[in-house]
């Protein structure tokens, strides 16, 4: 099964977000892409945290879900809808970092919240989404060509916790795939984006795919991108260093048997 990663430089309009979004989605499934993801806030990213509340969707209405929706029908793809702002019932100061993903019938198949809040301030940086986004609290995977895909969104790629727990599910099989799309800051993906990644692909024996934002924003920010598909062995597939693009390889079930029989760790796990 092929798999595309799309990277963006998005920007603080949504019409013009989901015009972009649009157009590297075409771009990935003429490539033959089956299953394609969108990078983190790939519909805004504001001049200000709290920009995305007035964007934010229920379940099931919205531009935005309709667009990823119609989008997954018109190629017969898996979209891994990046995130959106999704509304909290009650508030209107909190949303959620919400993940939807959605079938080649342009079905809703799953929904996974963020769950690991970003903060950083090395003096001249400062984020804390946790001013703005409630975290979830749950894993999800959802099944695409008879593969297991783990939900993850950025700054979760830090706990490998949630990446034992998706791999290692009662009754499930081991995930084949995980997606973590990204906004890392330049600065933290310069040091550890790659690092991270190829440690989970090599600790869980899977393929990641990991669509990021990537270079100068609108709104001053500046995102490290290098959007990447990771192998089982945390060999780098394919990569987009900057800019927009398409990062696009094979998910082989053949080479992850291979991996899995070959080095049987997932098997040897007793903690």
């Amino acid at each position: 099964m092929k798999i595309a990663a799309v990277q963006m430089v998005s920007t603080p309009e949504l019409a013009r977000n989901l015009q972009a979004a649009g157009r590297l989605v075409d771009a990935a499934a003429a490539l033959g892409a089956q299953l394609v993801a969108l990078p983190e806030y790939f519909c805004l990213l504001g001049q200000r945290d709290t920009d995305k509340l007035s964007v934010a969707e229920s379940p099931g209405q919205g531009p935005i879900q309709s667009f990823l929706s119609a989008a997954a029908k018109r190629h017969g793809v898996w979209i891994v809808g990046g995130t959106m702002p999704m509304a909290v019932p009650g508030s209107t100061e909190r949303v959620r970092n919400t993940c939807l993903v959605y079938g080649p019938d342009g079905e809703a198949l799953a929904r996974y919240d963020k769950i690991h809040l970003f903060a950083f301030d090395n003096g001249r940086e400062r984020y804390d989404e946790a001013r703005v986004l409630e975290r979830g609290d749950e894993p999800v995977a959802f099944t695409a060509a008879g593969h297991r895909v783990g939900l993850s969104v950025c700054y979760d790629l830090r706990f490998p916790e949630l990446y034992r727990a998706l791999a290692f599910a009662p009754g499930q099989p081991a995930c084949d795939l995980m997606c973590v799309p990204s906004a890392f800051t330049h600065t933290t993906g310069q040091a550890h984006w790659e690092l991270l990644l190829r440690a989970r692909a090599v600790e869980n024996q899977c393929y990641i795919l990991a669509p990021a934002q990537g270079g100068l924003h609108e709104n001053g920010r500046r995102t490290w991108g290098h959007s990447m598909i990771v192998g089982p062995w945390g060999e780098v597939l394919a990569c987009r260093e900057d800019g927009e693009g398409v990062a696009i390889a094979d998910l082989d079930a053949s080479r992850l048997a291979e991996v899995r029989q070959q080095l049987p760790a997932l098997a040897h796990r007793r903690l």
